[in-house]
């Protein structure tokens, strides 16, 4: 009786693609209800095209619009300046779930967005709640067209579907313009959608933002400096912040030909000296194959790893606004009396680098205390 059971139990089973659990599960991307759900498309498109100008180096330029097509129902547009993307990259970029190239395999960088989660998910959300396409217009330099595609997901598959594939007029020089119809509620509160344009602003000086409502009334929000923040770059991981599973991968997947080899070319902050600290305690052999190490002998290495002192990780991954740069900032974008900004020296926990920047106000009507998010390295 149980092995029939079990037999037709099988025959239910299969393995779902990302697409197809976020269908079903679109809360946990930030889709609960209709308010959330267009705050949640408008940070996402935002944080794609502010990534993209910081990637290029060009100060951001980003227009952010609403038109009402019918009650609950709105066109989001949002279009950037940055560099662009190449035809063939379109449709996987903007239809196919965890792809581009924010995935590193270890290590990171400052930067925003959802790993290749959050524009994708937009497309979907859009795709589950009118049935249209995404439009993306896309073109990389002044000499080369402009590709306009729609697009659907294939949540079977996690594959993109193109929908239609042309030539655009777009008279833009380079740059990236989302279309996307979808089901929202457009409120004025808090939470609303100029809010979030304004904190966005506040904590992005170097960055020019125009937001256009229902009501076609423009907002404009001119940069506040011409000074781009310092450019993050990628760091190793600091052995601090390293778990077992991760220590794992990294020894079957290094071209170190020897553990001391291995310690001081895929750690950040490891030296010789170090590499030597970490083997003595671990006792194991320094020139033992990284690959041939034993789950037991792993574990002995991270709890040397843990053991040893080592130096606090880099920064570089690190771009902070500057407290003078967010005073000034906050001072553009509200009518208060007094602020203060202060940037912290970066602290380490874990082994992953962070710096926290903040800024308070007062004044008679208002009081405001933004903290500078994303200031921070993610760890993939």
């Amino acid at each position: 009786m149980t092995a029939n059971i079990a037999k037709e139990l099988a025959k239910g089973q299969r393995a779902i693609s990302v697409a197809e659990f976020f269908e079903k599960n679109r809360h946990l991307l930030g889709f609960a209800n209709q308010a959330q759900s267009l705050l949640t498309s408008v940070k996402e498109a935002v944080d794609n095209g502010l990534d993209a100008c910081e990637e290029a180096d060009v100060l951001p330029e980003i227009l952010v619009q609403l038109k009402e097509v019918r009650k609950n129902r709105f066109k989001l547009i949002v279009e950037d300046n940055g560099p662009g993307i190449v035809k063939k990259q379109i449709a996987p970029i903007f239809g196919k779930f965890l792809y581009g190239s924010k995935f590193q395999s270890i290590g990171g960088k400052q930067g925003r967005g959802q790993q290749g989660i959050g524009i994708s998910s937009v497309v979907l959300y859009a795709q589950l709640t009118t049935g249209k396409p995404t439009v993306v217009i896309s073109k990389i330099s002044p000499k080369d067209e402009a590709h306009k595609f729609k697009i659907h997901i294939d949540t079977k598959t996690n594959e993109p579907e193109i929908v239609n594939a042309e030539t655009s007029d777009w008279m833009k020089d380079h740059g990236t313009r989302i279309e996307f119809e979808l089901e929202a509620k457009y409120q004025e509160s808090k939470q609303s959608v100029p809010e979030y344009i304004k904190q966005t602003a506040v904590i992005n000086p170097h960055a020019k933002i125009t937001y256009i409502g229902p009501d076609d009334k423009k907002l404009e929000f001119p940069r506040v400096t011409e000074k781009k923040p310092k450019k993050a770059k990628k760091i190793r991981p600091h052995p601090h912040g390293v778990e077992l599973g991760i220590l794992k991968r990294m020894l079957k997947g290094t071209t170190a030909r020897s553990l001391k080899s291995f310690l001081t070319k895929e750690f950040d902050k490891v030296g010789s000296g170090t590499a030597d600290d970490i083997i003595k305690k671990s006792e194991l052999d320094p020139k033992i194959l990284p690959r041939l190490l034993t789950g037991e002998q792993m574990e002995t290495l991270l709890d040397a790893i843990q053991e040893t002192k080592i130096m606090n990780p880099s920064t570089d991954c690190l771009s902070p606004i500057g407290a003078e740069t967010l005073k000034n900032s906050v001072e553009a974008e509200y009518d208060i009396d007094f602020v203060h900004a202060i940037t912290r020296p970066p602290t380490v926990y874990r082994g992953m680098p962070f710096q926290i920047e903040f800024a308070i106000g007062y004044g008679a009507t208002i009081f405001f205390a933004p903290v500078s998010h994303r200031r921070y390295a993610k760890y993939i």
